[in-house]
């Protein structure tokens, strides 16, 4: 059983900055690839960034490339997101998740393991 923790979510202005983290129990954080998704009121979850194992391969959704950034540290077990440039539209729960694959998973049902959520709210 993994468990996903994260934190730094908050309020920011428009243009702001966040960075988020998720810290995962477990000893073979490696074998896993990571990612972030967020899921505003009345929308679906979405994925918004994912990172393979190794942090090699990094996926984004148009809708943050460009702004944000996913990296993982596999020492401390983390995974980040930092995010740039922020928008009203970014305003979400946002969640990490971990999945049993070295390569980066963009399919959310292929996600084996969730964080509780962080809230992320941009005011204009």
């Amino acid at each position: 059983q993994v468990q996903l923790v994260e934190s730094g979510g908050g309020l920011v202005q428009a243009g702001g900055s966040l960075r988020l983290s998720c810290v995962t129990s477990g000893r073979t954080f490696s074998r896993y690839s990571m990612g972030w998704f967020r899921q505003a009121p009345g929308k679906e979850r979405e994925i918004i960034a994912a990172i393979s194992g190794s942090g090699g391969s990094t996926y984004y959704a148009d809708s943050v490339k460009g702004r944000f950034t996913i990296s993982r540290d596999n020492v401390k077990n983390t995974v980040y997101l930092q995010m740039n440039g922020l928008k009203p539209e970014d305003t979400a729960v946002y969640y990490c998740a971990a999945a049993r694959s070295n390569v980066f998973i963009v399919r959310i049902g292929e996600y084996d393991y969730w964080g509780q959520g962080t809230q992320v709210t941009v005011s204009s």
